[in-house]
């Protein structure tokens, strides 16, 4: 198995810009564990192994979070996750399924019960984010390993 191409070194400057925009959300202020939860749970929506494979492996790096990790497509029905990281997941889950319904007004007055308009918009960049880079890594048949 092997990737379709590699877009790093095939085209440079959608690497740098990517590198760009990864930068930008790389110093916001989101506490990193909820950060590598965003991650994870927009790239098993759209079904980017690389991804996940990446972002779960840098959440265990923060400490025990194997049972997050675990039960995230299920966190409605998982106690372990706090009321913010409830509020995050519910809100990238919407911006990742846009076409379907937007994102609802429940949607964002819940975010914004835990989180102010700056901390609204650095989500709304995690999520966009995370969401290029799967549709880049899905495209080019990345997977995990594959540049080992």
């Amino acid at each position: 198995m092997k990737p379709r191409l590699n877009y790093r070194t095939t085209s440079p400057h959608v690497f740098q810009a990517m590198m760009n925009l990864q930068k930008a959300d790389s110093s916001s202020a989101i506490d990193p564990v909820l950060h590598e939860l965003i991650k994870i749970r927009v790239s098993q929506i759209n079904g980017c192994a690389f991804c996940l494979d990446m972002h779960a492996k840098d959440l265990l790096k923060l400490g025990d979070y194997q049972d997050h990790i675990l039960l995230l497509s299920v966190w409605r029905e998982a106690p372990i996750y706090t009321e913010t990281e409830r509020a995050a997941l519910e809100l990238a889950e919407a911006v990742t399924r846009i076409s379907e319904k937007g994102v609802p007004d429940a949607v964002y007055e819940h975010a914004r019960e835990y989180f102010d308009e700056k901390e609204f918009m650095e989500l709304i960049l995690a999520i966009n984010t995370i969401n290029s880079w799967n549709r880049i890594a899905i495209s080019t048949g990345m997977f995990p390993g594959c540049f080992a």
